[in-house]
């Protein structure tokens, strides 16, 4: 079976490095809308069109199962493709449930990184109030980091800049774990991890969403793969300095998460 994982850049590949690890025996069909990266300050509308064009490119490929590997088009766009298609079709959404009740016995808070976008969707709203009951979750928008990511920026030294400027406002004493709530930012993990203080772990969507995916397509009697984890990658720009990129930074996690 051939697995697409759609992002607005190269962010989704930390779900797709996820789901090689998870799942060797598919192959798989990366898209990153190149063209509209990113999307974390787009409007609703934009957003909606470029995933849905991006989609259809990906089932002309073949593609028999999709991820959105993207936060901010989940909110906007992930209920109208399940409308639309009839195949196998996961979402993502900031992993605020499990940090909450990973946290509930610690008395800590949880803080939330994510994109301006997704920060005010009603969706990622009534996530929050749902699971949230002892209104300890924080919301902090990264609007940069993005773009930091997308430039292959991971200079130790600039980072720290950027992430003590944004967390200065915050007593990290008041908090047991962040949530990466965009899919850009576990490439920001090790850096994090010196940044913070030990005793704040660090959490993210990505495990969750491949088991997510693992489980549709058990449903769909899918599981056993007869793939080799073969990697197609595309963006809609045809950039093939940006299929380069895509490399460079997929053999990052790699070496990352080895």
């Amino acid at each position: 079976m051939k697995i697409g994982f759609f992002d607005s850049g190269i962010g989704g590949l930390t779900v797709l490095e996820e789901s090689l690890r998870r799942l060797p025996d598919q192959d798989y069909l990366y898209m990153a809308d190149t063209l509209h990266v990113p999307y974390g300050t787009k409007s609703q509308e934009a957003v909606r069109s470029y995933v849905l064009e991006a989609v259809e490119t990906m089932l002309s490929e073949g593609i028999e199962a999709l991820v959105i590997a993207c936060n901010t088009a989940t909110s906007i766009a992930v209920n109208e493709l399940r409308e639309r298609y009839s195949i196998p079709i996961v979402g993502m959404e900031p992993a605020v449930k499990p940090a909450v009740e990973m946290n509930r016995a610690t008395g800590k808070r949880v803080l939330v990184f994510a994109t301006p976008l997704t920060l005010t969707m009603p969706k990622y709203y009534a996530l929050v109030s749902r699971v949230d009951e002892g209104g300890i979750v924080d919301s902090l928008p990264l609007p940069e980091l993005v773009r930091y990511c997308e430039d292959l920026q991971f200079d130790q030294s600039v980072m720290n800049e950027y992430f003590h400027a944004k967390l200065a406002d915050y007593n990290l004493d008041d908090y047991g774990i962040v949530v990466l709530g965009c899919t850009h930012y576990p490439f920001y993990k090790d850096i994090l991890r010196k940044i913070l203080p030990p005793h704040i772990q660090i959490v993210d969507g990505n495990a969750g969403t491949i088991r997510r995916l693992s489980a549709l397509l058990s449903r769909y009697g899918a599981v056993a793969g007869t793939g080799t984890g073969e990697v197609q990658l595309m963006c809609t720009g045809n950039e093939p300095a940006y299929i380069e990129k895509m490399q460079v930074a997929l053999e990052r996690l790699r070496q990352q998460n080895s």
